[in-house]
């Protein structure tokens, strides 16, 4: 199962574009969306998921 980012509560601040890992989050459409298919979970990277860790506002990016 992939994440995905809630638009609605999204501040746009780019943070996680930046942090994944296996660079599946990107701009599109005036928001940040996540890509299903290239999204890993960030299994193999210690801590967990990187998108929600660095998200300044909770519960945004959860899994899909």
């Amino acid at each position: 199962m992939a994440f995905k980012i809630i638009a609605s509560q999204c501040a746009q601040c780019g943070t996680c574009e930046f942090e994944c890992p296996s660079g599946a989050i990107s701009f599109n459409n005036d928001k940040f969306v996540v890509d299903p298919k290239t999204c890993t979970e960030c299994r193999a990277e210690v801590g967990g998921p990187k998108c929600r860790a660095i998200c300044p506002i909770p519960n945004t990016c959860v899994p899909a």
